[in-house]
């Protein structure tokens, strides 16, 4: 059940210190020794061997705040102050707790020799059929491993005995295994706490796992949909959803996108996910040949590095310079565009979406509203009005870009002169004047036409068989977009906005 682990010179440095709380606790009148221990993703994070500077640390018989208090006390002792250096030690966080905003723990935060230290007490809980916030006692080291969302999540580091305990038997095993599984039945698990859906593949997805099987069917199932959509904020879910697509400031924030979305579609979530708060538009959104377009947006941001989820992929020359060059032209590495694959993963989200209308036409104050895409990052993930924007202005612009795109490939020579007859297709000029009016995120907005023809040409006899998704030979959809995009982002550099 338990297993060594080798701590760093810090936090080896940090145990000690912690243990030299306990014991002065131990000494004083009506205080018996505390024992603590690190809890959660930084024993985790410890066997993956990737570092991590956020540390939870439980305590068996007093609350966090207690503790803090205590510790605060310590500190101030003279011999302290030699032992540990004060300079090592920030400033505490005494957090009460506050039940009317579902805050019912009363914490001490502090940063300790750089790492940002959580302290609270082991517990176990009880939830309610309408909230996720359950109502919290004082449990033993086995009650709060048990009450956590995933096994790999509910290994604790005893300081005493300086070994990580394993209570659940099971996450150790799942790490070697990389599986993300839960400590109890998967239904009760999520039922409690919807929002465990979402973190199991945030997790998954960011890791680079799978999700257990017994998990997945939970995950599935009516009753727990239901539940993600009434106990879960909109809020919320636009949270998981940017960590999905974007990551976090975590050792291991390396976001997998298309690991996620194909879990949102697989496990058809995307009509939870993405979804209005107040109009049923989510049904008219088409999901069929989703699959296309992210794996085809994968292919393009891999394209300089390889797919590492895919590794064994193999691609013409030609397929592969294709793809450089759309990446290069729609996803910048430029440090004044960091969150090019960003928007690119988002607005792949949306492309089920594309077409959907209002349900009824109409003006506001002279204004077009916004397009129900847009109205679902809004209302439905509570997203920022830069990113509202960037949706709405990618389906507003869509039919233009496919129009420009076409026109650009129409067969025959371009036009390098007034005595030359003039073909369709537009000029240099033209198209930067296009890009123009598309904004300042015109290469999103172009990134989510192709993605969006991709999804509409399921027919298309070089998008199937499955195995071809990735781009195993060149695309026409992605050749003409590569022609038309060439000649744009050429005159659209000296363009100002």
């Amino acid at each position: 059940m338990a297993k060594k682990v080798l701590l760093n010179e810090q936090e080896a440095t940090l145990r000690r210190f912690l243990l030299d709380v306990c014991n002065y606790i131990g000494t004083l009148d009506g205080n018996s020794r505390p024992h603590l221990r690190i809890t959660g993703g930084w024993v985790r994070d410890k066997l993956l061997e990737t570092a991590s500077n956020d540390i939870d640390i439980g305590i068996d018989s007093m609350t966090g705040r207690e503790f803090g208090k205590l510790m605060k006390q310590y500190l101030e002792i003279p011999e302290t102050k030699i032992k540990h250096p004060q300079s090592a030690f920030a400033k505490l966080a005494i957090i009460e707790a506050n039940p009317e905003k579902s805050k019912h723990l009363e914490t001490t935060t502090t940063k300790i020799l750089g790492f940002d230290i959580d302290l609270v007490n082991l517990r176990k809980e009880t939830y309610s059929e309408d909230s996720r916030n359950p109502q919290m006692e004082f449990g033993s080291p086995a009650e709060d491993a048990l009450r956590r969302d995933f096994t790999v999540n509910a290994l604790f580091y005893n300081l005493d005995e300086s070994e990580i305990e394993d209570f659940t038997g099971q996450g150790i095993e799942d790490i070697r295994l990389r599986k993300i599984k839960t400590p109890l039945r998967p239904y009760q698990t999520f039922k409690d706490d919807p929002l465990r859906v979402l973190r199991a593949i945030r997790f998954a997805s960011r890791l680079g796992w799978s999700i257990d099987e017994d998990a997945e069917q939970a995950m599935s199932d009516s009753d727990i949909g239901d539940a993600l959509t009434t106990k879960i904020s909109r809020e919320r879910v636009g949270i998981e959803l940017t960590k999905m697509l974007k990551g976090e400031t975590l050792p291991l924030s390396h976001p997998r996108p298309y690991q996620a979305l194909g879990f949102i579609d697989r496990l058809d979530l995307y009509h939870i996910v993405f979804k209005m708060s107040n109009n049923d538009f989510s049904q008219a959104a088409h999901t069929k040949h989703w699959k296309k377009s992210y794996g085809q947006l994968r292919a393009i941001v891999s394209a300089a590095t390889g797919d590492p989820a895919q590794p064994s992929i193999e691609r013409t020359p030609e397929a592969s310079n294709n793809l450089m060059k759309i990446r290069s032209i729609l996803l910048s590495d430029s440090p004044d565009a960091p969150d090019d694959v960003y928007h690119a993963w988002l607005l792949c989200a949306f492309v089920p979406w594309a077409r959907v209308s209002p349900a009824v036409p109409q003006k506001q104050k002279g204004k077009t509203p916004p397009r129900p895409a847009a109205l679902v990052a809004r209302d439905g993930l509570k997203a920022d009005n830069n990113t509202v924007k960037l949706v709405d202005n990618a389906i507003r612009d869509l039919n233009e870009i496919i129009e420009i795109k076409d026109a650009a490939n129409v067969a025959g020579p371009s036009i390098t002169s007034p005595l030359e007859p003039r073909h369709k297709s537009p000029t240099r000029s033209e198209q930067g004047m296009a890009i123009r009016r598309w904004g300042p995120y015109w290469r999103s907005s172009v990134m989510f036409a192709l993605l969006t023809q991709v999804a509409e040409n399921p027919k298309d006899s070089e998008w199937s068989p499955i195995k071809k998704l990735l781009v195993t030979k060149p695309r026409q959809i992605t050749r003409s977009y590569l022609r038309a995009t060439q000649s744009g982002s050429q005159n659209s550099n000296n363009l100002t906005y």
